[in-house]
């Protein structure tokens, strides 16, 4: 069981399912949610300032979503100002999967899968055995 997820993701219906799938497989003991890339990249923001807040151990990340979607939240998350983060991993959690879509998370080693939504317990099987 991981401490502490970060799950960015805009669609509150989405965030309510997310959540009920990790509390009911009790993948995680805390989820701190943010509904764009700004939001995430903030809260990144705010760990580099204070070192008591809980940093993430993993990040479920969308990919479209406004303001800032999930592509540009990998490119500024993979800038040196964050490397102290990036050993996170991240999955990225999309309604489609496009082929042009796994190609690009190529480009970012933090990624460590791309699944569909919605998250399913067998999904957060997968990812938990990835993980150890």
């Amino acid at each position: 069981m991981l401490n502490t997820i970060l799950f960015v993701d805009d669609d509150p219906i989405t965030l309510m399912l997310c959540k009920k799938v990790i509390s009911k497989a009790a993948f995680s003991d805390q989820i701190i949610t943010a509904q764009n890339g700004e939001e995430a990249i903030n809260l990144f923001h705010n760990l580099l300032d204070d070192s008591e807040k809980t940093v993430p151990e993993l990040i479920f990340l969308d990919l479209n979503m406004p303001i800032m979607g999930g592509w540009d939240f990998l490119e500024e998350f993979s800038k040196p100002t964050f490397k102290q983060f990036h050993n996170i991993k991240v999955i990225v959690l999309s309604s489609t999967i496009d082929p042009e879509d796994l190609e690009k998370i190529k480009e970012f080693p933090m990624v460590m899968d791309f699944l569909p939504k919605p998250i399913s317990l067998s999904m957060l099987n997968k990812v938990a055995e990835a993980l150890i």
